[in-house]
């Protein structure tokens, strides 16, 4: 095996080529789909971040500082997933257009978003990215992907705490009216 690039067209593609005993195949179905998965937490983290400056109201303290953690729980999984990504020899994000391209999840510009609606906004969202993660977690168990698969494990039992704690802070919210 050689580690220079091979000359022509391909010479960029084949430098990232890291070896793997799974399949080229393999490689591209799975860091398809967790580039997907990246670019969701991109969305999430810079939406989670975003309603954490913009929150308001009576429990704005709590608020802030639960979306303050949760936005950084979510900046800790990126660089993880995109490095799985280039263990499997294949390329990861390279742009904000792109992260957009491959995400499912909506940025909200809105002007003004009551807590409530930050709220049931971010636990939506945390409901799609978990149902992401399983669906990317089936890729991997149908490729034998164990290493990817593990890493899937760990965030969705995360996104899935995020969905809980945003569900209970938004029911105080409700409760506190909206």
């Amino acid at each position: 095996m050689s580690l220079n690039p091979v000359e022509g067209s391909d010479t960029e593609r084949t430098a990232l080529n890291t070896p793997s005993d799974l399949s080229p195949e393999a490689t591209e179905v799975l860091a398809e789909r967790i580039n997907r998965l990246v670019a969701d937490a991109y969305v999430l983290y810079l939406k989670t971040k975003n309603f954490h400056w913009h929150v308001s109201g009576p429990n704005f303290r709590d608020f802030h500082e639960m979306l303050d953690e949760h936005s950084e729980q979510i900046l800790e999984s990126i660089d993880p997933l995109a490095e799985r990504v280039r263990k499997l020899g294949q390329p990861t994000l390279r742009s904000l257009s792109q992260i957009l391209e491959l995400a499912s999840l909506r940025e909200n510009e809105r002007e003004f978003v009551s807590p409530y609606e930050m709220l049931v906004e971010l636990m939506n969202d945390n409901v799609a990215v978990a149902k992401s993660m399983r669906e990317a977690h089936g890729v991997c168990d149908d490729w034998e992907d164990v290493a990817t698969a593990s890493l899937i494990e760990q965030y969705l039992d995360e996104t899935e705490k995020r969905t809980w704690f945003l569900f209970e802070a938004a029911r105080a919210a409700d409760i506190g009216g909206h």
